[in-house]
């Protein structure tokens, strides 16, 4: 049973490290029976081992674990190294030839939905040294949000580190979209169409044409420009002619444009018909030179649609790669619903920690290279995914934990601080410590003062007992504590601060505040400089006041 020990802890401890410090039995049994098929026969036996085992990994913090992880299994690191995944080759990329594009929803701010393609397309885009676009479709007036045109370009410019070479903003390219509207007219590619519009479905489900499709282009050059200053609205429809009886309905002489008279936010009334979205994004496309486009596979129709205008222009249609959906279960994305919510005051706005954007992620203290591998990992797929919230969270947590923990600076924070007195305390004014466990060179100076604050739940936890002050001494730990020994056992050990503190209050992600004391050396660091409470979690500096600092809490 001892080889089964060392088995149980080697996955248990790689586990725990993996997704945030806490173990999962039946991650572990799965690993187990994969290494010796045999102990499936075992496993009541086995299950109270795998617990206990369990149960004090767990106890440990992610720096024990995973100093403990490269003693036993050190090969867990290695081969994480060369199991790292590779983007397929994108057919028909030529390196430095490659322009992709992105074209957010203009409705607010980006959210982890948004961040799946544009990983993807900013991915590729560094694969084979080309451009990345982002185009902001604010072509229906009725649905613009104005912080969207500063708000897209910085969210997307954030997570992909500054690699966005262009932004394309496309109600200022309507004369552009008007030049080929008429063009497709003069040509007999699209036609005015005045039906009713149930009277047109009727007929398009017959595979029917209707009466205006047999209009010549001259009259329809009438039409358009009557469409441009006098037809109401739902009056005309700009129509781009295809087969009338393919099997698909929607793809039959598809919208290209329609009425829209309420003023455009940043247009103003110069234009009342606007383009729909097949017909500005293949123009664009075009234009642009766009060479490969990642999409929702629910616009493989909107490819077909596309093309007609390709083959009528002799265009060069852009490489499609469609990818599946990602349900992010218990996380609300709908961006209507969340403005809606910001606007009710459930929320405080985009960046509230308690929601998926990825200006809260970035308020959180988030890295935007995490974000990239995780979604640049899953590749292109038609497959449809589902994932927990907290699933996601534990693998993205793990990942930013790799970036951020050999850099953050480690300090001291007492949430709910009971202030102790200790007898027998020698007189130490101050003490040096290390910021960072693995920095020799980078200390911290920390003065004792009289007062000694420590978390009300450690006192609850180990009052009575034995236990050492970090960096400090070895009090027993009450009210009225005793001092014991300078000497650097292996006992609990507790965080702490003296009088020489600051009011800080920690934002934590579902919203709750946790106030408490820090040390003062806190006071010196920067709004959005990300630190680690040690024995508490990772934070980034979010607000600085005269006598408070608050921070919003990453993770563990």
């Amino acid at each position: 049973m001892a080889n089964i020990d060392a088995l149980i802890e080697k996955f248990a401890l790689a586990n725990a490290f993996q997704y945030g410090g806490k173990a999962q039995p039946g991650s572990i049994i799965g690993k187990l029976i994969s290494e010796d098929p045999k102990i499936k026969a075992k496993l009541k036996e086995v299950m109270p081992k795998i617990n206990k085992i369990i149960s004090e990994i767990n106890k440990l913090s992610i720096k024990q674990q995973e100093e403990k992880l490269l003693k036993i299994y050190p090969e867990f690191f290695e081969k994480k190294e060369h199991e790292e995944k590779q983007l397929k080759d994108m057919p028909n990329a030529v390196k430095g030839k490659v322009v992709m594009r992105l074209e957010p929803s203009f409705s607010g701010r980006m959210h982890i939905g948004h961040a799946f393609p544009l990983s993807l397309n900013y991915s590729y885009v560094k694969k084979y040294d080309g451009k990345l676009i982002i185009r902001l479709a604010d072509t229906n007036p009725k649905s613009v949000e104005l912080s969207a045109y500063k708000g897209l370009p910085e969210d997307a410019n954030w997570l992909t580190s500054n690699g966005v070479d262009q932004v394309v903003i496309q109600s200022d390219r309507m004369p552009l979209y008007y030049k080929y509207a008429e063009e497709f007219i003069k040509k007999g590619f699209a036609y005015i169409c005045m039906c009713d519009p149930e009277k047109w479905k009727k007929l398009t489900l017959a595979k029917t044409a209707c009466p205006c499709r047999s209009i010549a282009p001259k009259e329809n050059l009438e039409r358009w420009k009557h469409m441009l200053k006098d037809c109401k609205e739902g009056e005309a429809v700009l129509r781009i002619k295809t087969d009338i009886k393919h099997p698909n309905p929607a793809i039959r002489d598809w919208p290209a444009a329609r009425i829209i008279v309420t003023p455009h936010p940043r247009q103003g009334k110069k234009y009342r018909v606007w383009p729909l979205m097949n017909l500005s994004v293949a123009i664009d496309d075009h234009e642009l030179g766009i060479t490969h486009a990642i999409r929702a596979k629910e616009h493989i129709d909107n490819e077909k649609r596309q093309l007609y205008l390709y083959r009528y222009m002799n265009w060069k249609a852009p490489t499609q790669l469609y990818v599946g959906r990602i349900k992010f279960e218990g996380m609300e994305l709908s961006k209507s619903k969340i403005r809606s919510m910001i606007e009710s005051g459930k929320y405080s706005g985009w960046d509230d920690v308690r929601l998926p954007t990825l200006l809260a992620l970035k308020r959180r203290g988030y890295q935007p290279h995490a974000i990239v591998d995780f979604f640049t990992d899953m590749g292109v797929s038609e497959v449809d995914k589902n994932i927990s919230s907290t699933d996601f969270f534990k693998l993205l947590d793990a990942a930013n934990r790799k970036l951020i923990d050999p850099i953050a600076h480690r300090y001291s924070f007492i949430p709910t601080p009971v202030k102790i007195k200790i007898d027998g305390a020698p007189k130490i004014k101050e003490i040096t410590a290390k910021l960072h466990p693995d920095n020799d060179k980078e200390l911290k100076t920390i003065k004792v003062g009289k007062s000694i604050f420590i978390p009300h739940a450690d006192l609850q936890k180990y009052g009575s007992t034995e236990v050492r002050l970090m960096h400090l001494y070895n009090i027993i730990l009450n009210k009225k504590a005793k001092f014991t020994s300078e000497e650097n056992k292996p006992i609990q050990k507790i965080q702490w601060v003296s009088d020489d503190n600051i009011k800080t209050s920690v934002l934590m992600p579902d919203g709750e505040v946790i106030d408490g004391l820090a040390e003062a050396n806190v006071e010196k660091l920067k709004i959005g400089d990300i630190i680690q409470f040690e024995r508490f979690g990772f934070c980034r500096l979010d607000k600085k006041e005269k006598t408070k600092l608050t921070f919003c809490y990453t993770h563990n």
